[in-house]
Parts: structure tokens; C-alpha cells; sequence
């Protein structure tokens, strides 16, 4: 009931950030660079997308439009147009890329990365919203409206993975069911084996029981 009441609530409003041909425009725009972001990091592109649109008004805002700024990062900017506490970026991309920057480089948000895998937007948003990124308790909830109304959980699929870097072990079929071994190759980690494979980190460790995270080059993970 909540989230219905949520999402209507961010329909009806009149505001740029949830005008549908704003957000769709910017869905359009930007989805290849979200899912890319996905496919190298392992951030959910539905809430890159979502947090984007938000934090914006759908590229419509000031600092969106002067400053490049998608994702309300604040910090120093040379800005002659407007005076802002934001930050500014050469360009859109370059404002992405810090988005995952700041995930990556703070412990709060970089532990997600080995707790959820990428289809798993709902946690994402809300670990986001506990490790601080903004102030307003409803900040997860605006963003999973967005998501949800938009859709852009279709977009989180990870790029396919190369059949040949995993084997299918003799007697593998259970009940249907396949169980994928995979061969480490050289640079693999674990948290890059379970992006690859829509699976988590603790989940590749508790079923071939690792407690650390070093691997060996032909070691064989049950996934």
C-alpha cells in the first residue's frame, strides 16, 4: 500500500523529474551507459538509472544542465553561469563515473558489492540510503518508485558470459536443474566471478567453503 501510495504520488506530481517524456527521453539517453557501468562494476543499472533521474529532475535540473552534475554530488566547481555548492564535471559520463567512484571508495556503499548481486536493486537502494548518501529517509523509496514505474529492472542483465570459462561437471543434472562449476582463470576474483554469474560473493564461499579470498588458477567453484 505504501509503495502504490509513493508511486502515485511521484505520477501526479508536476514536477520535470517525473514528467514522462522527460524520464523516458533520459532513460533513452542514458541506459547504455548505465548498463555499461553495470557490466564493469556490478552496480544495479536500474538504480544508476533511477538514482540519475531522481537526483536530476530527469537532466533537467540546474546543476544537470550547467554543471553536468546527475547524481546531487557536492563539491567545488568553475561554473560562470551559476553559483552552486554542487560539483561540477567536464561532462555527463565523467559524473557517472564518480557516482561509482564514491560507491567504490566508502565503505559503507563498498560492501554492497559483495552482499547483493546486480538484480537485487531493491537492497541496492537501500544499503545507498543507510551508508548516508542522503538525508531524506525517503530518498530509497523515491528512487525504487522511479524503478519500478519506469521499469528499469529489465535492464539488469549482466553481459553473457563466455561459455567456455565454465564446465558442466559429469552428472551435473539434479532434478532439472544445472550445476554450473566454474574454472578460475588468471584475474579472476570472487567478486568478479560473482557478477558474472548474477551471484554474491557469500554464496560462492559458503558452497565451496572459502573463508578467505584467494583463489588458484584452475580451481574449480561450485556456483
Amino acid at each position: 500500500m505504501l509503495k502504490r501510495l509513493i508511486t502515485v504520488c511521484l505520477i501526479c506530481m508536476s514536477g520535470a523529474a517525473f514528467g514522462q517524456s522527460a524520464a523516458s527521453k533520459y532513460i533513452e539517453k542514458y541506459k547504455e551507459e548505465a548498463i555499461k557501468k553495470m557490466n564493469e562494476y556490478g552496480v544495479p543499472a536500474s538504480v544508476i538509472l533511477g538514482v540519475a533521474i531522481h537526483e536530476s529532475g530527469s537532466g533537467t535540473s540546474k546543476i544537470a544542465k550547467y554543471l553536468n552534475n546527475h547524481f546531487g554530488k557536492k563539491g567545488k566547481n568553475d561554473s560562470k553561469e551559476i553559483k552552486s555548492a554542487y560539483k561540477g564535471y567536464d561532462s555527463v559520463e565523467e559524473s557517472y563515473d564518480d557516482f561509482i567512484t564514491t560507491l567504490k571508495s566508502h565503505a559503507q556503499f563498498n560492501k554492497l558489492f559483495d552482499k547483493y548481486a546486480v538484480y537485487d536493486y531493491k537492497n541496492w537502494a537501500l544499503g545507498i540510503q543507510r551508508g548516508g548518501y542522503a538525508a531524506s529517509k525517503t530518498w530509497a523509496s523515491q528512487v525504487l518508485a522511479i524503478i519500478n514505474y519506469y521499469h528499469l529492472y529489465q535492464y539488469d542483465k549482466p553481459k553473457p558470459v563466455d561459455k567456455l570459462a565454465y564446465i558442466k561437471p559429469v552428472g551435473s543434472q539434479t532434478d532439472g536443474e544445472e550445476n554450473v562449476v566454474y574454472k578460475v582463470k588468471k584475474g579472476d576474483t570472487l567478486n568478479a566471478i560473482a557478477k558474472k554469474f548474477n551471484t554474491t560473493v557469500n554464496s560462492i564461499r559458503d558452497k565451496n567453503e572459502i573463508t578467505g579470498s584467494n583463489l588458484s588458477i584452475g580451481q574449480q567453484l561450485k556456483l
